[in-house]
């Protein structure tokens, strides 16, 4: 009789570079024997990916833990595990955790650049001993393992880890170290597969993907490869740091019909005050003359952001500064954050002295802004047909399918005869501030023949 197989389940916290993450501790494991489940009641082994870059994000990780503190008390042999730079950053505080009982269910913590030690770890779990592997790398990339994914049509590849900018806010440099980039061929070797599996989308992410380098070859190299993979799939990137968006890459992306006219290009403040002690290494002139500069390139380009509300010393005028460049730019969207201080970074020793109510009330007015913005940019393509990729099922209606155009815009269509993966043409009719709604033509053929340049040597 064969012996059962011993089951794994995993919760993922935080960004897409978390769930690419995720996706390969699950090969690690699956590797070693064991299987996934969806259902942590049948878990022998239950992991927690986890963020650092919020307050917000540390405070729901340490309510889940304490909700394990029941599954622990009724399967004592279950290994729990905290992995992500929460583990990084606070391995000290969560194994000495005794107030809440956290750090005593925890058996294993492991930072981002240590997860080949994970099969290990929970081995030596079930023998009574807990593990922690939280060095950071210079050299880790992990680009000789192929991540677990479920076959779908859309999956996010990590080509490069760590961040090297150092704002004065942010913890990335902490948690998960310094820059290093996977190699080009490895990447492509990775899309080609996900390519003859079906997906119809790739997103490729880092920090600061605009710093990715292997040798001669820099990130519009890479998405230019990338690109000529399949032209049927849509290549998508995320996040740009504004100083190091070069003319190359823009003239790449305004290039070729599969890259995305889809930008994610965070500012966080308006104020050049705030910049700099946010060490951001532009200004907002710089800022403002690169979007002119890539909507130059890129007619038709979508754009998002993300801000920050509230940063130490801000004033009414640095916030100001803010509403008034968004009102420049015109964003699509924003990610618009309240200031969450973070420990070991340079801004947690500055003064904190805003109030919460006033962090509220200016992250309001932030927001409505953008609602208002987004509202009017998205009026302007009522009456226009759009290429969407179908996604899934819409979540407000069995009835409706929902989709994303290639400026990252989600279309509510109704369902027809449509499949997960067709692109299709969808003539809208109204519009709010976050979504289009519209009505779908007949289907495109699945592979649609995306029309790339053609190369003329000098």
């Amino acid at each position: 009789m064969f012996e059962q197989k011993k089951q794994v389940y995993i919760e993922t916290y935080g960004c897409r570079m978390n769930v690419a993450d995720s996706e390969v501790v699950l090969a690690l494991l699956t590797n070693q024997g064991y299987e996934v489940t969806n259902r942590i009641t049948e878990a022998d082994i239950v992991l927690v990916n986890t963020c650092s870059v919020r307050e917000n994000a540390e405070r729901r990780v340490y309510g889940r833990l304490g909700a394990f503190k029941h599954l622990k008390k009724k399967k004592p042999e279950v290994i729990i595990g905290v992995l992500g730079c929460m583990a990084e950053r606070l391995r000290t505080k969560l194994m000495g955790e005794k107030a809440n009982g956290v750090g005593q269910i925890v058996d294993l913590i492991v930072g981002p650049d240590e997860y080949r030690k994970v099969p290990e770890l929970v081995t030596k779990a079930w023998q009574g001993e807990k593990g922690i592997a939280v060095q950071l790398s210079r050299v880790e990339t992990y680009d000789d393992i192929t991540p677990l994914r479920t076959d779908g049509i859309s999956a996010w590849i990590s080509v490069m880890r760590g961040c090297d900018k150092f704002c004065t806010f942010c913890v990335v440099p902490f948690t998960r170290g310094r820059e290093r980039s996977r190699s080009l061929e490895s990447i492509v070797k990775e899309v080609a597969v996900l390519s003859s599996r079906g997906f119809k989308e790739v997103t490729l992410l880092g920090q600061n993907v605009n710093s990715y380098r292997d040798g001669e070859y820099d990130f519009a190299d890479l998405l230019k490869a990338v690109a000529e993979i399949d032209r049927s799939i849509r290549v998508r990137f995320t996040t740009s740091h504004p100083q190091d968006m070069s003319d190359k890459l823009i003239e790449t992306i305004a290039t070729y019909p599969n890259l995305c006219k889809y930008i994610h290009l965070p500012v966080q403040s308006g104020s050049d005050r705030i910049l700099e002690l946010m060490n951001r290494t532009y200004d907002s002139a710089h800022y403002l003359l690169l979007v002119e500069k890539i909507r130059r390139a890129i007619p038709d380009v979508c754009l998002s952001t993300d801000i920050i509300v509230g940063f130490p010393t801000e004033t009414e005028e640095d916030h100001e500064r803010t509403l008034e460049l968004m009102q420049e730019v015109q964003y699509d969207g924003a990610f618009m954050f309240k200031y969450s201080p973070r420990e070991h970074t340079p801004a947690y020793k500055m003064h904190d002295g805003i109030s919460d109510e006033v962090k509220t009330r200016r992250i309001n007015e932030i927001i409505q802004l953008q609602n208002r913005i987004s509202y009017k940019k998205n009026q302007q393509h009522v009456g226009e047909t759009v290429q969407v990729l179908v996604e899934g099922e819409s979540k407000k209606s069995s009835s409706e399918w929902h989709g994303r155009t290639d400026g990252n815009k989600t279309v509510i269509f109704p369902r027809r005869n449509f499949t997960i993966g067709d692109y299709i043409n969808v003539t809208i009719q109204r519009a709010n501030s976050a979504t289009l709604f519209g009505m779908a033509e007949e289907n495109i053929p699945k592979n649609v023949d995306v029309e790339l340049p053609i190369e003329v040597a000098a």
